[in-house]
């Protein structure tokens, strides 16, 4: 899909720009998500990188939640087009901001968040894949972004959807995010251990089993 979407840029000269707020920085188990599946040993990225944006959104995981960071990136051949003086950003290029972001990337690098992500991401997968439930109706994602796709259903002559479940996820001690009344989204912190990431797949689990009590299905409204 991206490099489809970056071959349409080229073709007709629109520059490709990547919003990475919320899948850059090891959150799809690679550094960026447009990485594909290229790691940073090279680091001329001459491996396998999915695509090379000509323009990079970066925020959130690049402080490490410590503090509001968000940065755009591009070559001199982009960035140059803006002359001194064309262009000004109140709290642009503050340095205590710079200096969170370089040690939030440090971590990152240092304690192998994106290796961890995608070893995590895999085991995540695999524990939904053995769930069997006929309220679960798929699952996908890449790294520790993932979702589980819930067909809503009846329940004890109430009709339930993907809120249902993460409000018993809640109950349950889990914390996850519904969208639409069909998706459940899962994107635990970078530094989630195996341990950790079993516990939580084992109230996945439970939770879910726990609707599997004379269902029947209801139409989705997306």
């Amino acid at each position: 899909y991206l490099k489809k979407a970056s071959e349409l840029c080229k073709k007709h000269n629109a520059l490709f720009i990547a919003d990475e707020v919320q899948t850059g920085i090891a959150r799809t188990g690679r550094l960026l998500a447009t990485c594909g599946n290229c790691t940073c040993e090279d680091k001329s990225c001459s491996g396998t990188p999915e695509v090379k944006p000509d323009i990079l959104i970066l925020g959130k995981a690049l402080s490490g939640g410590v503090l509001p960071v968000s940065a755009v990136l591009a070559n001199d051949e982009i960035m140059l087009c803006i002359k001194p003086g064309e262009h000004g950003s109140t709290f642009g290029g503050n340095p205590l901001a710079n200096k969170v972001a370089i040690a939030a990337l440090q971590v990152v690098k240092e304690e192998k968040l994106a290796e961890n992500a995608y070893q995590l991401g895999i085991l995540f997968r695999e524990r939904m894949g053995n769930i069997n439930s006929p309220i679960l109706e798929t699952y996908r994602g890449k790294g520790l972004l993932n979702a589980v796709v819930i067909t809503p259903f009846e329940f004890k002559g109430e009709n339930k959807t993907a809120m249902d479940v993460c409000l018993k996820l809640r109950d349950n001690g889990l914390l996850a995010k519904p969208t639409h009344d069909h998706i459940i989204r899962f994107a635990p912190p970078l530094v989630i251990t195996e341990a950790e990431l079993h516990a939580a797949c084992d109230i996945i689990e439970a939770t879910i089993l726990s609707f599997n009590v004379q269902i029947s299905h209801v139409d989705a409204v997306i």
